[in-house]
């Protein structure tokens, strides 16, 4: 692959990963993996060391905005990360192609979901919640989302966002803050695990991931905070699915 092409990819994967706004690693991992050849689970490994400062700068900015839920944020991360470990162990184990596909599927699918099922609750609706339903929920939920992130780098943000609104009743705003926030420490820790089981990754291909994404999920989250839900869920959706469908269409050419 020449330089321009790579450097497109690097763009794409940034520029994706800033509208999609909640884990880099969905979008970066079946690009490097169809546009650059890499084995899926180092691709996995840099796609969730690019994830740690995207999530970090993006959830000082929700931070900011009064848009992120700590408290019970913390009783989620605890259950995540754990399991993020045993997840990244057992992707280890699979097949590189197995890895490849189900992480580009997964991307398409949950971008139909952005656009078929937007995400509409309230923060009104939010508080009803019981905190103690929350905590016991934030926990087991957890130990799914963490083996996700883990296994396969891509879906974890997503799927947190998809708990935290559909299941814990969070709004939009501050369920994206809140998985952001905990996405830093399962995206570090998914990282560190995967490069000391599979070796150091190509440094270019590494540095080049960190910053663009960081870049653009900076972008993303003023974005995000400004627009309003329906914009937003639109947004994330199409970028997803354009991504899936174009990624699917490459390997079905090639």
């Amino acid at each position: 692959m020449d330089a321009s092409l790579r450097a497109g990819v690097f763009v794409w994967a940034g520029k994706g990963t800033g509208f999609a706004g909640m884990s880099a690693a969905a979008v970066i991992t079946p690009m490097l993996v169809t546009f650059l050849g890499m084995d899926p689970y180092m691709a996995v490994g840099i796609a969730l060391s690019s994830n740690v400062l995207a999530s970090a700068v993006s959830a000082y900015t929700y931070g900011k905005n009064k848009n992120l839920d700590v408290r019970n944020g913390l009783i989620m991360m605890v259950s995540v990360l754990v399991f993020t470990v045993v997840g990244s162990y057992v992707s280890g184990l699979m097949p590189a192609a197995a890895m490849g596909n189900f992480s580009v599927i997964m991307t398409f699918l949950l971008g139909v979901k952005f656009i078929v099922m937007p995400v509409m609750t309230t923060k009104e609706s939010m508080d009803s919640v019981s905190p103690r339903k929350r905590a016991v929920q934030s926990l087991v939920f957890g130990v799914g989302i963490g083996f996700i992130c883990g296994f396969m780098g891509a879906g974890g943000g997503m799927m947190m966002l998809l708990i935290l609104t559909s299941v814990l009743g969070y709004e939009l705003k501050t369920a994206v803050g809140t998985s952001v926030f905990i996405m830093t420490f399962t995206a570090l820790t998914g990282a560190v695990s995967h490069f000391i089981i599979g070796g150091q990754p190509d440094w270019v291909v590494f540095a080049l991931c960190v910053v663009f994404t960081f870049l653009w999920a900076r972008v993303a989250a003023v974005f995000a905070n400004k627009a309003d839900p329906v914009t937003l869920n639109r947004a994330t959706g199409v970028i997803l699915v354009t991504l899936g469908v174009v990624i699917l269409s490459f390997n079905f050419l090639n």
